[in-house]
């Protein structure tokens, strides 16, 4: 009994000892190895590692998107600095020659020499003499471009790369008029000292007063964007620093095509080759408005009166860029301008949606282009000339009805007008198309040798070398 009494004795301390080691487990929830390390509670320690791994998780997103905010306006920054840098760069290129410090005094035409040399002055033989007004100094001879510091002024603009120009202080002697014009007048002029650009005669177009610095200064701008084509009239040199503004261009020898044709009708219409001479000449007013178009502009005046003559029918011209617009910087993407309604424009050469919608695109060139070749088959006549009042031209042209083509019209020819006319606008040829067409008209005609039906081949006599 006294066994059995001792035994459940020691069991009841073993479970009271056991329970106490638990609790004191529970509440302490760190427990000491022998080698002194020490162990959390599973439960415990994990729910505040979870809380710390979420708070990190926080710091870390909040920095990125700081970072990344930073480096955003650092960015942005960055750029507008760059801008301004290159702003600040363009206008002390432009401003760089100071205005001279003495006024200018009054002396005859002057203009800017190419060459940059001093040569030998020799008597002028004009048969004009004309004092326009005060002389440029070389060190007030800016270019337009140079005087268009503004940002407004500059994405009107097409501003390639600044050149300043060599043109030294000369005489101009102004001839006789070539040309007078609605934007200005042209003389045929000689350089009486050097040459401009190896030019001794030159074309020399004086702007009518009324013309703003900025119409000019677009008109100089799109002409250098053109530079130099076979077909296009060259711009030489130009002086807009005061009043009145002229243009440099290069020469050409018979004038407008429009006063050529009116003044050798009757010769001309004698000529058996008259059509294939119309057709050689299309054919190059349309390889210049081709060109036109791959540089993004619009000619918005294309008329017979504004093609140059150099030798007839090969060398023509195309001239007077005073309505051109450069679409290249147009924001929107149909390749087409709205023009002000109150600037003065040719309605007998502008197209019915221009008279509708007040829009003009490149298909308006093409209709205008049509009208050219009408005018060549005519003489120069000017187009619809039995309507006198614009009004009435426009209800004309609006209605659907067109000019009628003169009969002597070769078929290839009359077909060309007509597409050039169709509606809507976007039926009508490009000018890379018309450049196709009157290229095979040519070639054709190149094949093709008319002989006399009076006259049979077997009796043309041939010399002993065997050529006729």
């Amino acid at each position: 009994m006294k066994a059995t009494y001792t035994l459940n004795r020691e069991m009841s301390y073993w479970n009271a000892t056991s329970n106490h080691t638990d609790t004191s487990l529970i509440r302490n929830s760190n427990i000491t190895n022998d080698l002194g390390y020490k162990f959390s509670d599973p439960v415990v320690g994990g729910s505040r590692l979870n809380g710390m791994f979420y708070i990190l998780i926080g710091i870390s997103g909040f920095t990125v998107t700081i970072v990344i905010l930073m480096a955003i306006l650092w960015t942005r920054k960055y750029r507008t600095l760059i801008h301004t840098i290159r702003d600040l760069q363009g206008v002390e290129g432009l401003s760089g020659r100071a205005p001279p410090s003495n006024p200018p005094s009054r002396s005859p035409l002057t203009l800017r020499k190419c060459l940059g040399h001093e040569t030998r002055s020799h008597p002028t033989r004009e048969l004009v003499s004309v004092t326009l007004g005060q002389e440029s100094q070389d060190t007030n001879l800016t270019t337009p471009l140079e005087r268009q510091t503004t940002k407004s002024a500059s994405r009107s603009l097409w501003r390639p790369r600044q050149t300043v120009s060599c043109f030294n202080t000369s005489g101009l002697g102004l001839q006789y008029i070539i040309k007078a014009g609605r934007e200005g007048v042209y003389y045929k002029a000689k350089v009486i000292r050097g040459t401009c650009k190896g030019h001794f005669i030159v074309t020399c177009k004086i702007i009518k007063e009324g013309a703003t610095h900025r119409r000019v200064a677009r008109e100089v701008s799109i002409m250098r964007k053109l530079g130099v084509h076979k077909n296009v009239l060259q711009l030489l040199d130009w002086n807009i620093t005061q009043a009145p503004y002229m243009l440099i261009l290069e020469s050409v020898s018979s004038g407008t095509l429009r006063s050529f044709l009116q003044v050798n009708q009757d010769q001309l219409s004698r000529d058996s080759q008259l059509q294939h001479f119309f057709t050689t000449a299309a054919y190059h007013i349309a390889h210049a408005m081709r060109h036109l178009c791959s540089k993004m502009v619009v000619h918005c005046d294309l008329a017979l009166r504004n093609i140059m003559v150099n030798h007839f029918p090969r060398e023509v011209k195309l001239a007077e860029f005073g309505l051109a617009q450069d679409l290249t910087h147009k924001r929107s993407h149909r390749s087409s301008c709205k023009v002000d309604h109150m600037q003065s424009v040719p309605l007998r050469w502008y197209p019915p949606e221009y008279f509708r919608n007040n829009y003009y695109s490149f298909k308006g060139d093409v209709w205008a282009f049509g009208i050219v070749l009408w005018e060549m088959q005519t003489f120069g006549t000017l187009p619809y000339p039995n309507l006198e009042a614009p009004e009435l031209v426009v209800r004309y042209v609006c209605s659907g009805q067109r000019n009628s083509v003169p009969e002597t019209c070769r078929p290839e020819i009359l077909q060309t007008i007509r597409d050039c006319w169709l509606e809507p606008n976007t039926q009508r040829p490009s000018f890379n198309d018309i450049v196709r067409d009157l290229e095979n008209i040519l070639e054709d005609d190149e094949d093709y040798v008319k002989v006399d039906n009076g006259v049979p081949m077997a009796n043309i006599e041939f010399g002993d070398q065997g050529q006729i």
